[in-house]
């Protein structure tokens, strides 16, 4: 018996359906042909319970892709399975004439926007958000869609244009590598884990043919390079230098074999992103040749070297720390790395520059271990996301279209999942709070916004009871008082905070809301916010200094000095330029800190996906640990409880899946229109005869029976999801 992934039989002449394992059979009962419903609206009667063991049986049949009303659930499989994503496949779903009489797929979303574009219904933007856990399979799904697009949307007419064609989807994919090798990392819940968020605008031509891409990148998490959680590991271009390094290169780089880092730990497990040569490939196809590949990973093994760099505590405070014995050769072959002057390392390290008085007057104080702990792990972050944002800037100019060449976009959002780790901190607050964004955006785009337009209507309607999370942003980012807020108001105020200080600030001043309580078990100064996906407990240690992420001045000035082509790059000297670090007297301005920044490019983002026609890829963890076959119902049953899945698959099916509007319906199915003469009682009286009076016969547009009239706003058919009401032939549009 041939065998089944996601319904596609891996054979042409087989028939019928297979079988399920005999345990699923016995499992099931009655309920044995779950695995078959490929909507959940077709589940009977939708609850938690159903959908669960809806999605499990087809987990267990290999089929990983299930559509629930507007929404796709993707699960990840946890194995290698290529021919579900062969060019055939992709090909299939693009020529069918209704793609989403296929089996479901990541293809048919992908397709599904691509004619949108095509059909120029406004929006004619299109965005397709990946939502879901740390390790749920959003990068992977991301990555799908680029190659989709690469593939179906690169027609060309002539030779040159075929070429043309070519370059642009080689380097559109090879940004992804690139991308990963630099901003993802292994975490306890995800071995290729993205450190950042990134929303990618694959851009189109009138013809439709993708011509360029650029990338748009979110609060990269840098402290990863000098601190890593128990288990967890640095971010993947690390391991790839240290494993993949010719000898000649370990040379050059100082790398030798078995070296320790303090920076680098789990040196020796071995995962598949560890592959130095695909990074290096795809960096050739974006136009980094190899001496500037070979300055890059010179300036990462100086840092690895810093990283070695420890201190010891000084008996006089007046004097500066030394250096710890075995850390000497660490800070030395670091400076000849970065091409930094040794002595002036050592000493940024290690002495802080205060300038106090009206004359500003400078003075030099020897820095605590501790001090002197913080400024080392400053300046590689500080290094490491010029460089990140750096290759981002490179991989924009490869990609990117000029203005006048391409009209529209599909753009993919790909962000970090939610994460709750044992300690949670500025970070994962970002993180969440990015994923309360988007989703109050699929609420409010599909779930309140549909329900609002039946009552507006006065369509006959139920409603149904959904999860709104606007408490919960509230609570983060409400106005006047809320996280945010008190958090930027301590990193204005400049003063000395506790972290149990801190926590009592938040309790009492937020102490109304309902998404915010106290951690009464935790010995840390902690406080918990509940989110759409669960409960968080966040640590009030650093958080404060993490909002200010300060940069002391005289690290950018040594910076600055170094005779490094790629570090002059980063750190060009500008003597106009003032540090925002430590501004005094009446020059103090607003402070920008990371909170601000990051919720001024969440808002820019939004207002991207709510000016297209938004699509929805739920991506579903099946266990938390990434192995095959594996279905954990309670770990699920959380993750479909988190982002509202049911009470989306109960609008879905009672609702009015085929939205379009009254302009668009008459345009696309003019051809059903008929001849009718008006009459002289009414408006059909019958029409004189052309030639009689001159007058042409009036074409009416005549609805038939079953469609509710239409309004002003939109036309809609009654029915399940998935089921349209249209005439035979007709093609559902609009993106729902």
């Amino acid at each position: 018996m041939l065998p089944q992934v996601n319904g596609h039989r891996l054979g042409s002449d087989a028939q019928g359906e297979d079988p399920l394992p005999g345990d699923l059979q016995d499992f099931l009962g009655a309920e044995s042909l779950l695995h078959q419903l490929d909507d959940l609206t077709q589940v009977n009667p939708v609850t938690l319970e159903t959908v669960l063991r809806c999605l499990q049986a087809r987990y267990t049949a290999d089929t990983f892709y299930t559509n629930a009303g507007c929404t796709l659930v993707a699960l990840n499989p946890f194995k290698p399975v290529p021919q579900l994503y062969s060019p055939e496949l992709m090909r299939e779903y693009h020529t069918v004439p209704q793609p989403q009489k296929l089996k479901p797929h990541v293809f048919t979303v992908g397709e599904q926007s691509y004619r949108n574009v095509k059909s120029l219904m406004e929006p004619v933007n299109q965005s397709i958000v990946v939502s879901g856990e740390s390790g749920a399979g959003k990068t992977w799904t991301s990555r799908c869609l680029m190659k989709f697009y690469a593939v179906v949307a690169s027609s060309p007419t002539s030779w040159e244009s075929h070429r043309v064609a070519e370059r642009i989807e080689q380097r559109i994919l090879n940004s992804n590598p690139v991308m990963e090798a630099f901003g993802n990392a292994c975490t306890l819940r995800n071995n290729n884990s993205s450190r950042f968020g990134k929303f990618i605008q694959l851009q189109l031509n009138r013809a439709h043919q993708m011509t360029g891409a650029a990338v748009q990148t979110y609060l990269l998490e840098k402290t990863r390079v000098a601190c890593q959680a128990p288990r967890e590991r640095n971010f993947h271009i690390f391991y790839q230098i240290c494993k993949g390094a010719s000898a000649q290169e370990r040379l050059q780089w100082h790398l030798p074999e078995g070296a320790a880092f303090s920076w680098l730990p789990n040196p020796d497990r071995t995962l598949e992103e560890d592959c130095f040569e695909v990074t290096r490939e795809a960096m050739l196809h974006l136009g980094i040749d190899t001496p500037t590949q070979s300055n890059i990973f010179k300036l990462l093994a100086g840092l690895l070297h810093l990283g070695n760099t420890q201190f010891a505590n000084s008996e006089d405070e007046a004097q500066p720390c030394q250096l710890m014995e075995q850390a000497k050769g660490s800070v030395r072959t670091s400076a000849l790395l970065l091409r930094l002057p040794e002595d002036t390392l050592l000493e940024t390290l290690r002495i802080r520059t205060i300038q106090a008085g009206r004359q500003r007057q400078l003075f030099r104080k020897p820095c605590s271990r501790r001090e002197c702990d913080t400024r080392r792990d400053c300046l590689a972050k500080l290094v490491y996301a010029r460089l990140f944002d750096w290759l981002v800037a490179v991989i924009n100019s490869s990609t990117c279209a000029a203005p006048d060449t391409w009209t529209t976009f599909i753009g993919l959002l790909d962000v970090y999942g939610f994460e709750s780790f044992p300690d949670n901190s500025l970070e994962q607050l970002c993180i969440n709070y990015a994923n309360e964004k988007l989703q109050q955006h699929f609420v409010a785009h599909y779930l309140r916004a549909q329900q609002e337009e039946y009552a507006a209507e006065g369509l006959e309607w139920s409603f149904v009871n959904y999860q709104d999370n606007q408490s919960c942003l509230d609570l983060i980012e409400g106005s006047p008082i809320s996280i945010c807020s008190l958090l930027n108001e301590e990193c204005r105020l400049n003063r000395p905070c506790s972290a149990a200080q801190l926590q009592t600030r938040i309790e009492s001043a937020l102490a109304s809301q309902p998404c915010l309580g106290p951690n009464k078990l935790s010995r840390e100064p902690s406080f918990i916010v509940v989110h759409y996906a669960g409960p968080v407990c966040y640590l009030t240690t650093g958080l404060v200094e993490k909002n200010k992420d300060p940069v002391p001045p005289e690290l950018t000035t040594l910076l600055q000095q170094s005779q490094d082509p790629l570090l002059k790059e980063l750190f060009p000297t500008n003597p106009n330029a003032e540090s925002q670090e430590e501004p005094s007297g009446q020059n103090r301005m607003p402070m920008l800190t990371v909170v601000s920044k990051f919720k001024a490019s969440l808002e820019q983002l939004l207002c991207v996906l709510h000016s297209t026609t938004p699509h929805y890829i739920r991506c579903i963890k099946p266990n938390s640990q990434a192995r095959a076959q594996t279905f954990v119902r309670a770990e699920v049953l959380s993750q479909l409880e988190a982002c509202g899945l049911v009470e989306t698959v109960h609008i879905s099916a009672a609702g009015f899946p085929i939205r379009v509007s009254h302009r668009n319906f008459v345009e696309r199915y003019k051809l059903l229109r008929r001849l009718r003469p008006r009459t002289s009682s009414g408006p059909h009286r019958p029409c004189p005869a052309q030639g009689h009076s001159g007058e042409r016969p009036t074409c009416q547009f005549s609805v038939e029976p079953g469609f509710p009239p239409p309004t002003s706003s939109s036309l809609k058919a009654p029915g399940r999801a998935g089921h349209s009401a249209l005439p035979a032939g007709g093609e559902a549009t609009g993106g729902e």
